[in-house]
């Protein structure tokens, strides 16, 4: 659903410029809470650490993803929009950023959306379908019963009304300012129809994900959030003699295993939860980096070479009569392919794995820095562990 060039006039252009501005500048500020919020049953700034490379992974994964086009209808193919997929994993504002920075990759790298449509297309894939997906998606768990399975059903569903909801969307932006004269109802219909087919691919690739990092890592799930209980070391105090609820009064007391030296004692206030030994994410973040790899680097050749439904319904009803080449179209990675490379497979395959690769770069690094900013505004330290005193004290 990628908007070219020439699709929308410069004044709405500019409007969903304005509007794609400000949206990312609050979800700048929204990611920093998500991103420090992450893990905190671990150890809230050190949960932290390890959400900013994954949110990047995200990312990384959803650029390639939107590589594989599956055919939907004849003559048409779809892929996966993203953003109910990053709402789900990293949350909604840090969504909005994961799908906005593969856009950005996008457009300046692979001359895939225009650059003056960069607006457009931030409002349109990530602004509306992480929003519309993500209060559907909450809205479900709450009434479902709180089960690993119940995130993977609304993940689905979510998935599935954000599609057609993007299809809407972008109906309303062409009719404040598309360039052709065309039928609105008929742009309506034709977008609505076929991006509902897009949805039940967009809604399976989002629920196998999901149940996929649910199954072996529920913790890392900003969805799932709330639906493991937290590790709890529980003491039971020694009973007195002649207690009932405790040993026998003439059973002598076994006395406390002494604590080893090397042990330093937990800081006052400090949570049982926290005293719990954080997982590594290494191995999950290997491994959806792998699997982007593959899917951009192999996978992407045998996608369905049909126009997606944007496409297809601005050939059929007439909104690219005014449409204008990309800026980047001479790019050296123009249309996935990197040119000088005689053999498709080849060039397709090393330009996913560039794409890939700057995606996980520059998410990574919006992220971090969000991360960052957050912990040294608000005074936190690193170091696991660090209790403050509590005011009572």
């Amino acid at each position: 659903m990628h908007v070219p060039d020439g699709f929308i006039n410069a004044p709405v252009s500019a409007a969903t410029g304005v509007v794609a501005a400000a949206a990312v500048a609050v979800s700048l500020r929204g990611a920093r809470r998500e991103l420090a919020g992450a893990g905190a049953g671990a150890g809230g700034v050190a949960g932290a650490e390890r959400t900013a490379p994954l949110a990047g992974l995200v990312a990384a994964f959803i650029f390639a993803v939107q590589m594989l086009n599956f055919p939907v209808a004849a003559g048409t193919s779809g892929h996966l929009l993203g953003g109910a997929l990053a709402a789900i994993l990293v949350g909604p504002y840090t969504g909005v950023l994961c799908v906005s920075v593969v856009l950005l990759m996008q457009g300046v790298l692979f001359a895939d959306g225009g650059l003056t449509a960069l607006g457009v297309n931030i409002t349109d894939m990530a602004i509306v379908t992480t929003v519309v997906a993500y209060a559907l998606f909450r809205g479900l768990v709450k009434v479902l019963p709180r089960r690993r399975r119940s995130v993977t059903v609304a993940s689905f569903v979510a998935a599935l009304v954000s599609v057609p909801a993007a299809a809407v969307a972008f109906t309303a932006i062409y009719a404040l300012g598309g360039t052709a004269d065309v039928s609105i109802g008929k742009v309506f219909t034709a977008m609505v129809g076929v991006h509902v087919l897009i949805g039940i691919g967009e809604a399976a690739i989002t629920a196998l994900t999901v149940g996929a990092v649910i199954a072996v890592r529920p913790d890392l799930v900003y969805g799932a959030r709330g639906l493991t209980k937290p590790l709890e070391l529980r003491t039971s105090p020694l009973a007195a003699p002649g207690d009932e609820s405790g040993s026998p009064a003439d059973e002598p007391s076994r006395p406390a295993a002494p604590a080893p030296a090397s042990a330093a004692p937990a800081p006052a206030g400090a949570s049982a939860a926290s005293a719990a030994p954080r997982r590594s994410s290494r191995r999950v973040w290997l491994a959806g980096l792998a699997a982007a790899l593959v899917c951009a680097g192999g996978i992407s050749y045998y996608a369905s070479a049909s126009p997606d439904g944007l496409e297809k319904v601005a050939h059929d009803q007439g909104i690219d009569a005014k449409a204008r080449d990309h800026a980047a179209k001479d790019s050296p990675l123009a249309d996935y392919s990197v040119q000088d490379i005689t053999d498709p497979r080849l060039a397709g395959g090393l330009a996913g794995v560039i794409g890939v690769g700057a995606t996980l770069a520059v998410g990574t690094g919006v992220f971090v820095v969000l991360r960052r900013r957050r912990n040294a505004g608000s005074g936190e330290q690193p170091a696991a562990g660090s209790g403050r005193p509590s005011e009572s004290a």
